[in-house]
Parts: structure tokens; sequence; C-alpha cells
């Protein structure tokens, strides 16, 4: 039978820990939650490799969970306080979610996916979750009816952030996203100060695409 708390045990000495992730509480968090209740059953016995895992497919994009790695080091990034609420964005089957659980008063994930949405449901239930929900929905439009948020997290990387999700953080607010168009692109954390929006570089991360936020075509010019 396979030892998945030594699993997680190890993920977090040789993946986390080396790469500049010293929060105790994300550490904390990423040992609490079974990673393998989150992917499919054929990939249970890999869960913990620091790979991207496929877990289905959205919009005719496949759908990965983010290697722990570059996942970690953006939950570093955004900084999340334990009163703060937070939009998962494309929360996939919900492993994000549970994670973000236990750092934030409440998490609402956004998933494109009606069926991955109902497994991330299923799984947060399971695991007696009851600070998180994942709902079917659009990732570029987010969630404005629960709006503001404290911190906004886009699970995969994106050519751009949509000014509808930039407009549903509150003052103060953090969105992080891996935001370009190359195989290596940039992570940003993005703060709202007033009405103006600033962004920083934290650094360059190799994550699969998130569906459902494309960038718009050039118009025609005559």
């Amino acid at each position: 039978m396979i030892d998945f708390a030594t699993q997680r045990l190890n993920m977090i000495e040789s993946q986390v820990r080396p790469n500049g992730v010293s929060d105790a509480r994300i550490i904390a968090a990423m040992a609490e939650v079974p990673r393998e209740e989150f992917v499919p059953a054929r990939w249970r016995d890999v869960a913990y490799m620091d790979e991207d895992l496929a877990i289905g497919e959205a919009g005719g994009v496949r759908r990965y969970l983010m290697e722990p790695m570059a996942f970690a080091r953006l939950l570093q990034h955004a900084a999340i306080r334990s009163d703060e609420v937070v939009l998962d964005v494309g929360a996939g089957t919900g492993y994000s979610t549970a994670v973000l659980s236990h750092l934030a008063q409440s998490v609402i994930g956004i998933e494109a996916d009606a069926g991955l949405a109902d497994q991330a449901s299923e799984a947060l239930s399971r695991l007696g979750i009851g600070n998180a929900i994942v709902v079917p929905g659009s990732p570029a439009a987010g969630f404005a009816d629960e709006a503001p948020f404290s911190v906004i997290i886009l699970e995969g990387r994106v050519p751009l952030v949509p000014e509808a999700l930039l407009a549903q953080l509150q003052e103060g607010g953090r969105l992080v996203a891996v935001v370009g168009e190359r195989a290596v692109s940039p992570a940003m954390v993005y703060t709202r100060h007033g009405d103006t929006v600033g962004a920083r570089h934290v650094f360059d991360a190799t994550v699969p695409p998130l569906a459902g936020i494309e960038k718009p075509a050039p118009g025609f010019v005559f």
C-alpha cells in the first residue's frame, strides 16, 4: 500500500522548501491536504510528482493540476491572511481550493468544466472542508456577486488578466498569476491601490494554460 503521508512530506522537502517557499502556513496546508484525493484514479500513485498532472479537458484545452512547486510559490507571493476571502480561478478538481481553505477565511473556486466542479465539490465535502466551495462559471468573468476579494489566484497560465477579474479586487487586494504566451512566462502580482492596479514580476514559471481566458483577436484595420 502506498504511504501517501510520506509522499506529501517528500513533496514538501524536495519540491517546496528548496524553491524558496518558507511560509510555515503554506507548508502546513500542503502537508495536510491529500493531493491524491483530487486526481483521477489512474494517477493516484504519482499524485506527488513534481510535474503538472492531467485531470480533464475544458474548452478543448487539456486541464492539469499545477505542479506543487509553482503553486506554492504563487501562494507565498499572494501573502494570504487568515481573515481574507479568496477567489480561486480555474479550480479544477478542487486541490488548490482545499489548500487555500487552510490559509483564508473562505474560498470560492470557479471552474469552467461542470464535471470537474462536481468532482471538486464532492472532494471538499468528503474531506469535511466547510469554508470553501467550487462552482461552475467562466474564469474570465470571475464571481462578481461575491466581490470584492482579498486575493484572486489563477490556476494556470493566461495570455492576459481580464479587466473583470482586476475589478473584483478590494483595496489592497492581490491577484497572482502566470501571464504570457510562452512556455516560460512571468509570474505576476497585481495589487489594487484605489483606482489603479500595480503589477510586479516575481519569478518565471512553466505552467499549463488555463482554459477560458483568451487574448482578444485583433480587429480589422482599413
